[in-house]
């Protein structure tokens, strides 16, 4: 199978130039890693590491988030973009995870994706960035782009995109 052939060329590469995968996101709480994983959604990593000090000294837990007002939430995100969006889905993240996980981020992907604003890329990187815990890879618009020329998909689907290549990589290679 030819897509098997160039996954494990793929894979030879990536471990040689990333050893020690790791996100550019700094956090230092699974709250924190969930939060920047949010707002990096059509924002770079760097844009959101400028913003995060600010947001976790003022909202430093789920609880302080839930409380948030939320013309103040998107006056600290607004430069990351879509901050209306993305300020109203922390919010409601925030008062979820207080009412319904006892102010604890969930360490399984359904429990993840019952959060407002989190899809699968966002519950892969909290899971594996926050808990070790290799569950699915995060497809975003890289991932996408390069699988399909690649040929290690036919689609366009993050979803399916995610089936795919989990067939073709061994799971600890997973890394989100």
């Amino acid at each position: 199978m030819q897509e098997s052939s160039v996954a494990l060329q793929v894979l030879a590469y990536l471990r040689k130039r990333y050893p020690k995968p790791a996100t550019n996101l700094h956090f230092r709480t699974p709250w924190e890693l969930l939060v920047a994983t949010v707002l990096s959604a059509q924002c770079t990593d760097a844009r959101v590491n400028l913003i995060t000090p600010k947001v976790f000294a003022t909202w430093p837990s789920p609880k302080d988030m839930a409380q948030a007002r939320i013309v103040e939430l998107e006056a600290a995100i607004k430069s990351c973009g879509f901050y209306h969006n993305k300020a109203k889905n922390l919010k409601a993240c925030a008062k979820r995870i207080v009412e319904t996980f006892a102010g604890e981020v969930p360490k399984n992907l359904d429990d993840l994706l019952s959060l407002p604003g989190v899809a699968r890329k966002t519950a892969n990187c909290v899971l594996f960035g926050a808990f070790g815990i290799n569950a699915g890879l995060a497809v975003d618009t890289h991932v996408k782009r390069i699988s399909f020329r690649l040929g290690l998909t036919q689609s366009k689907q993050p979803e399916t995109i995610e089936q795919d290549l989990l067939k073709l990589f061994p799971q600890e290679e997973w890394v989100a």
